[in-house]
């Protein structure tokens, strides 16, 4: 039997004490640690979990301000906002979307259209609490929204600001138009810390002066902080900061001259720029064909935007600022006067025109219009009848980078400066330029096809129209400006925007004289202009041209009736008027119009007659939503 084993009961006593001591001292570490937690928090991150706990219990609620007003020169309204209900969702909170959407589609009614607008922005617009599925809603909508709310997790209906363009598509290019603020639009307001001034907002401008002045237009946003309870609803406002409503513009542009000029071009496509020479101003801005603005606001239709984009007329094109093209005859008048700054030629100093120009030891002919060739001419008759034999010869005895160095002292191959964003700087051709571009030596016989604005060299017809201001002017080239004044969201102020010379030229006044003198006479009998100018009751200084869009073989004959639509020639004018104290400079092209005097004149002409005597064409009425809407 084996002996009993005896137990050490010092022994264990003392493990149980370490055991004890080890669990004592575990759980002051974890006391000691909860206190130094407690510590931090309440002590050294109190003000972080304060403001934690207010924002939980405050909302800020942004308030977006109401956008500047547009208007013409006369007070007409271009670009205005109006108030509607809309029905918006945040998704976030909306849960299914796709149920959602059933159920309100069994209450109101949402267009294919809506649904399409809405999942695409619901795909881009994360940045956003709401998206917006349908605008502008009845108030029989709003009742049926507002009654069936309970059941309807995330769908809010706002009252929000709309854009409104009356002037529709004649002021596409000019006015633009805003969009939905975009990926791109967050990021560039962001690196320009401009976000929040935004917050809350849903659009900003996306073209022309709604673009260009954005910052003036859009204004200051404001705030509500809100108190809200445990469910998140309103209790009390806290504080609040009033938005400060956006400036107000003033253009330089007269809406009825620009439509009187719309409606001179008809079924035309092409541009016009007029330009009060005596300060830049921009008077009139027409690119035909246009687009209705109004179709972007709330975000363009897909089949909308497809039918913009591939239409064969380029509606999208803004014409007078983008629309490079060869400037043709209307060149003439500013050759002629390099001729005389650069003596290269005299008044007195004449040609014999058989109706073409060959270079020495080539048997090449460069053709003039005129088969038989226009005679002896000199410089004045060279401009009156458009000869281009004398400007094919000019060219070479100019040489072309005297003939580039001097023509860009009038904008061209520049931009002009004007004061939206999307302005092409044309080409002012040489050979440097061409070696760069191509690789290539310049040939002497693209110097002769320069003399009468062919070949590499294109212009903007918002180029062409400064160059004529310039030389209507005496020489001040003016930076053309849409906004003549800002009057102030708050004050209400009107702050005019003074004329900017961007450079001066001192042409002799002699030189000037004579060339003006000529384009008078192209407006009289005998001149390319003449039925245009028939019956005017002031002098009329211009220029015709007619630029090429495809190439003639040597010895074939150019029928207009034989070429396709498409592929006619460009009709271009340039005037000015009064001649001897000019008031009003402009550019006219007519794509594919045919001869400048017959196409492009006319049109010139009837804006000159509305802004000189107010002679409208009959077919253009005063409407009602153009009427001044004062302040």
């Amino acid at each position: 039997m084996p002996s009993p084993v005896i137990k050490n009961l010092y022994l264990e006593l003392e493990r149980y004490q370490g055991r004890l001591k080890i669990g004592a001292g575990f759980v002051l570490v974890l006391t000691l640690i909860l206190v130094l937690r407690l510590f931090y928090l309440q002590l050294i991150r109190h003000d972080h979990y304060q403001e934690l706990a207010e924002s939980n219990r405050i909302t800020l609620v942004p308030a977006i301000p109401n956008r500047g007003v547009i208007y013409d020169r006369n007070g007409r309204i271009l670009a205005d906002n109006f108030s509607a209900y809309t029905l918006e969702i945040a998704v976030g909170k909306a849960g299914d979307i796709n149920s959602l959407l059933e159920q309100i589609g069994n209450l109101i009614e949402v267009s294919p259209k809506d649904l399409r607008q809405f999942r695409r922005l619901m795909d881009e617009s994360h940045e956003f609490e709401t998206v917006p599925l349908k605008s502008k809603l009845t108030d029989e909508e709003v009742a049926i929204l507002a009654a069936n709310r309970y059941r309807l997790p995330g769908v809010e209906v706002k009252a929000r600001l709309f854009r409104n363009y009356p002037a529709g598509g004649g002021l596409s290019h000019v006015v633009g138009y805003i969009g939905r603020i975009n990926d791109k639009d967050v990021k560039q307001l962001r690196d320009t810390n401009k976000a929040a001034n935004y917050k809350g907002s849903t659009h900003i401008g996306k073209v022309g002066v709604e673009q260009a002045y954005e910052d003036l237009l859009h204004g200051k946003t404001g705030f509500e902080q809100i108190e809200t309870d445990a469910a998140g609803r309103g209790v009390r406002v806290l504080s609040h900061a009033s938005p400060v409503a956006g400036s107000d513009l003033i253009l330089n542009l007269d809406l009825e001259l620009q439509r009187v000029a719309e409606y001179a071009f008809g079924d035309y496509r092409g541009g016009l720029v007029a330009i009060d020479p005596n300060t830049g101003g921009i008077l009139a801005m027409v690119s035909k064909p246009g687009f209705d603005p109004n179709l972007f606001v709330d975000g363009i239709d897909p089949a909308a935007w497809k039918e913009l984009n591939e239409s064969l007329d380029t509606p999208m094109l803004n014409r007078p600022l983008r629309g490079n093209y060869p400037p043709g005859s209307t060149i003439k008048p500013f050759m002629a006067l390099a001729a005389l700054e650069l003596k290269v030629r005299k008044p007195s100093d004449t040609i014999s025109d058989p109706g073409f120009y060959s270079l020495p030891g080539s048997s090449h002919s460069y053709r003039d219009w005129k088969k038989e060739g226009h005679g002896t001419v000199d410089l004045h008759n060279s401009v009156v009848q458009s000869c281009d034999t004398y400007y094919y010869r000019l060219a070479v005895d100019m040489g072309i980078e005297r003939m580039g160095g001097f023509l860009s002292k009038l904008g061209f191959g520049e931009k002009s400066g004007i004061d939206i964003q999307g302005e092409s700087s044309g080409l002012l051709p040489s050979p440097e330029w061409k070696q760069k571009r191509w690789g290539q030596p310049w040939y002497l016989g693209e110097t002769v096809i320069a003399g009468i604005g062919q070949g590499y060299h294109l212009t903007t017809p918002l180029q062409l129209a400064a160059a004529t201001a310039t030389l209507a002017n005496g020489g001040t080239f003016y930076r053309p400006r849409l906004v003549r004044a800002i009057r102030d969201g708050v004050t209400r102020k009107e702050i005019p925007i003074p004329p900017e010379v961007a450079w001066k030229n001192s042409f002799k006044p002699e030189n000037l004289a004579i060339v003006r003198s000529a384009m008078v006479d192209v407006l009289k009998p005998g001149g390319t202009a003449a039925a245009a100018g028939a019956g005017a009751p002031y002098a009329i200084a211009g220029k015709t041209g007619t630029a090429q869009v495809v190439g003639i073989k040597q010895g074939a004959k150019y029928e207009e009736s034989r070429v396709a639509l498409r592929h006619r020639d460009h009709a271009l004018f340039v005037a000015y008027a009064p001649a001897e104290a000019p008031r009003i400079a402009l550019a006219v092209l007519v794509e594919n119009g045919g001869h400048g005097g017959s196409t492009a004149a006319p049109i010139a002409r009837a804006v000159f007659d509305y802004y000189l005597l107010g002679k409208k064409p009959e077919g253009v009425a005063v409407l009602k939503e153009y009427e001044s809407a004062g302040d």
